[in-house]
């Protein structure tokens, strides 16, 4: 039989931060621990295809946690389709050698549509008077009520935004124990997100990390325990650290000043204008993909994203190939931040004309990622007594806005996304098992590792070209909203 095996993704999980964590570091005691070398950008999406699937964003396709789909003409961030992903998966691989191999999939990002066993997702309920309300997704159906009969409904809003903390990442270790103990699974994937909220609020070596690397440790350590054991091998790891930021760069702005970007007006709102803009950038963390209409713009384009204070460097398609990342997806261009700085989303020139989803937790209506989210807007007085006013209005059954982030965005304090210059603010991989240690271990090598510690009959290398016939999709998903 395999050998059970447990992964935790200990989002932002660093050196520097283990110091904090004594029950993971026991792990390491036991087996080893390893530097983990990610790939750019070190973004959730693009490092967990990596590690499920052994090949670069080149092959698997995830060129950042959102890109715009050019076939359907808009900007989309955090798809949960499965397909998107190319590439030979873990779960693939193992069946190979096992047909029998049984996965657990505890919110793992691209779950929905993946050929595993158990699945968990967040996945909240829309309803049509635009109500949303916290919910998960998962399979088979029967899960669901397995898991929120005993712990309650998915804490959708302590997973992100301006709440967002401990109970989300207890849910999951709940969901992970219920699933582990009741139905066996072989390899148990297990996301923790707690670790990303603190660092991008108050920087990594703020006490408030700490305290949350300590409450995360105090939290994991009796799972940890437990599967250790019921003799299962476990490994912790993490796809990106945090490192101290706090310039914001307004990429997009900088286009539109330059006249590249376009924007159109409803309701004396702007919103982007993809169809009609020569260039503009999805802004993801430290990275932007910025996309140009037409190749003569490519070097005014260039020359411009290089000459923003914060840019470190602006790869072409020379050095989209050096980083792995020259996919159809991928922007013409992709600017890489300076230490210490990050890419804001924003467009518009003047506040009193940004959306009012800009003021709100809107991960699918931005064009970029928006770490305001993690923040409560300084500028409005009494503003969590009157989010507070807008939820009891929802539970009446009537319609709300809870207008809670700021459009300042000099609040944040750390981002990700560039590859670490520190290997004490960069991943790591800890392992249970002392068979195999070693000192590092890049993230194209982690499928390989894990269907060694799997134990499989007659393992075959996970990037055997022989066995693998790597795909590479575009699939363009609907609305497939977390």
């Amino acid at each position: 039989m395999p050998q059970p095996l447990v992964v935790l993704d200990i989002v932002g999980l660093t050196p520097r931060l283990l110091q904090h964590m004594p029950a993971v570091s026991a792990l390491a005691e036991r087996g080893y621990r390893a530097r983990l070398n990610t790939v750019l950008p070190a973004v959730t999406c693009s490092v967990q295809s990596t590690l499920l699937t052994g090949v670069l964003p080149r092959e698997h396709g995830i060129v950042g946690n959102g890109w715009y789909f050019r076939d359907v003409g808009d900007v989309l961030l955090w798809r949960q389709h499965n397909e998107l992903v190319g590439g030979d998966k873990l779960w693939d691989a193992a069946r190979r050698s096992d047909p029998g191999y049984t996965v657990a999939n505890i919110c793992w990002w691209y779950a929905m549509g993946a050929d595993v066993d158990w699945t968990v997702t967040p996945r909240p309920v829309y309803y049509s008077d635009g109500r949303k309300e916290p919910d998960c997704y998962t399979y088979p159906p029967s899960l669901h009520d397995e898991l929120t009969d005993r712990l309650g409904p998915f804490p959708l809003f302590t997973y992100w935004g301006p709440n967002a903390g401990m109970p989300s990442s207890q849910w999951i270790l709940g969901a992970a124990r219920q699933i582990f103990d009741e139905h066996h699974p072989d390899l148990t994937l297990v996301y923790l997100p707690h670790l990303d909220y603190e660092p991008q609020r108050t920087g990594p070596d703020s006490p408030e990390t700490a305290r949350a690397a300590r409450e995360l440790d105090d939290a994991v350590r009796p799972l940890i325990d437990h599967f250790l054991a019921a003799g299962a091998t476990v490994v912790a790891l993490s796809e990106y650290g945090i490192a101290p930021a706090d310039r914001p760069v307004d990429i997009n702005r900088a286009l539109r000043e330059a006249g590249l970007l376009e924007v159109y007006t409803q309701d004396g709102m702007e919103y982007l204008d993809p169809w009609k803009s020569r260039a503009f950038a999805v802004a993801d963390h430290q990275i932007a993909h910025v996309y140009v209409r037409d190749p003569a713009d490519l070097p005014k384009t260039a020359e411009l994203v290089a000459s923003l204070g914060g840019v470190a460097e602006v790869l072409d398609g020379d050095g989209k190939h050096a980083q792995g990342l020259d996919h159809e997806r991928s922007g013409e261009l992709v600017a890489v931040a300076e230490p210490g700085a990050w890419f804001t989303y924003y467009y518009w020139l003047d506040d009193a004309r940004a959306p009012d989803f800009a003021r709100q937790v809107e991960i699918h209506r931005k064009p970029g990622y928006d770490p305001a989210e993690l923040l409560y807007d300084p500028e409005v007085p009494a503003l969590k007594l009157r989010a507070a006013a807008q939820v009891a209005r929802k539970k009446l059954g009537l319609r709300y806005r809870i207008q809670t982030v700021p459009l300042d965005p000099s609040g944040v304090r750390g981002s990700h996304g560039r590859l670490p210059d520190d290997p004490q603010d960069g991943p790591v991989l800890i392992c249970s098992e002392p068979d195999g240690a070693r000192d590092e271990i890049d993230a194209t090598d982690v499928k390989e590792l894990l269907l060694g510690l799997a134990q499989l009959p007659a393992h075959v290398s996970a990037n055997d070209p022989a066995t693998v016939a790597a795909d590479d999709r575009t699939t363009a998903p609907g609305d497939d909203r977390a």
